[in-house]
């Protein structure tokens, strides 16, 4: 029986699975993909495999099967699954390892119990555009960021589903945020994800995407210079968002926040 164990990135729950020296090919076949993730209500799976480059490798899948993508939240939660199962970082107290998107640093902060606050490297973004009132962007997964003034008052599962199939994003279709500025400059975002097909509790890729749409609207957020900070907040937790907008650029783009431990699944 292959072990299975279960992490939250701020609400953002996943099956964690360590595929270095055990055969786990089943779990990258949807249909499994598909029953693991709907009896134990997680918003994906992952496995954690050898690299020959880096620390280790991600792989992350969709509740519906597809991958190909990056997520935030579980990128934060495998760092803290590597650090559960023994992989140390080669080079520096920095772990390193392979996604779908590319190469991403990450850093183990602080630890209280089960929960660890990690902070991961994201990657550069220059490609973005108006849509649909709002922006565009594709921070290792596609996003249609739209500012509403009270996120509360949004139905996040009906405009999140029609805009995620809209023909404008097809055929891969796009996540939907739906972010609120707060009095106090930080950013409250809603998510419907495409592959979940509903609403999570976080999306880490969408709450970064919110952030660097925030900055191109010039709004909230702390800046010095071409250094811009962000305090968001999910359905759950909370998570900060920094970044250098330069030239049209984003970079060094880091996302910081929990990773809690929540225990074994089983089949």
């Amino acid at each position: 029986m292959i072990r299975m164990f279960r992490y939250s990135g701020a609400g953002n729950s996943f099956i964690a699975i360590d595929g270095r020296d055990t055969d786990v090919s089943r779990f990258r076949e949807r249909r499994v993909i598909h029953m693991l993730c709907l009896a134990n209500g997680t918003d994906g799976l992952m496995i954690l495999d050898k690299s020959c480059t880096t620390d280790f490798k991600m792989e992350f899948f969709n509740p519906d099967g597809s991958s190909g993508m990056m997520c935030g939240n579980g990128g934060r939660c495998i760092v803290a699954f590597a650090d559960f199962l023994g992989v140390k970082p080669f080079h520096s107290t920095d772990y390193v390892f392979e996604a779908p998107d590319g190469i991403h640093n990450a850093q183990i902060l602080s630890q209280l119990g089960d929960c660890k606050m990690v902070r991961l490297e994201m990657g550069d973004v220059s490609d973005y555009r108006e849509s649909q009132g709002g922006l565009f962007l594709d921070t290792g997964a596609r996003h249609l960021v739209l500012f509403v003034p009270d996120v509360e008052q949004v139905d996040v599962e009906s405009e999140g589903k029609r805009l995620r199939s809209d023909a404008e994003f097809a055929p891969q279709g796009t996540n939907v945020d739906f972010v609120s500025v707060m009095p106090d400059g930080s950013l409250t975002v809603r998510t419907f994800e495409k592959g979940v097909e509903r609403e999570t509790l976080a999306c880490g890729t969408g709450i970064t995407a919110s952030a660097m749409a925030a900055c191109l609207r010039g709004l909230g957020g702390r800046n010095e210079g071409d250094f811009y900070e962000y305090l968001v907040h999910a359905r759950q937790d909370d998570l900060s968002v920094s970044f250098v907008h330069r030239g049209g650029v984003f970079s060094e783009v880091r996302l910081t926040g929990p990773a809690l431990f929540q225990g074994d699944l089983f089949e």
